[in-house]
């Protein structure tokens, strides 16, 4: 049987600027350090450093990540994406989202 890619579906947090990303990725981590080392000028060149909030697994299909990524994104609702964060129960498009543990370096811990 052939190993599917997992997509993940995850949140940043820049303190420089109080901004969250939503993104979707098969590494948040390699990600990660894109968001933070690009030399390309983006949305997240401007707001750097990032840190990860959250993590969570989504799907074997890139579509469906794509699919929840937009639609996190057209929310346009910070509170939403806090209580991802927060990790309140997920319900209609989100309930099938997995948290992921993710270590977090103490020197990037915040509260929402």
């Amino acid at each position: 049987m052939e190993n599917q890619t997992m997509y993940y579906i995850y949140i940043l947090y820049s303190q420089s600027s109080d901004k969250y990303y939503v993104g979707y990725t098969h590494n948040y981590q390699q990600r990660l350090h894109q968001h933070n080392n690009s030399e390309r000028t983006t949305y997240t060149s401007k707001h750097r450093p990032w840190i990860l909030a959250v993590v969570f697994e989504c799907s074997e299909d890139r579509n469906e990540a794509v699919r929840i990524e937009r639609w996190i994104k057209r929310q346009k609702n910070r509170s939403l994406i806090e209580k991802m964060i927060q990790g309140v129960e997920l319900t209609g498009v989100l309930a099938g989202l997995v948290r992921v543990s993710v270590p977090v370096p103490t020197a990037q811990r915040w509260s929402v």
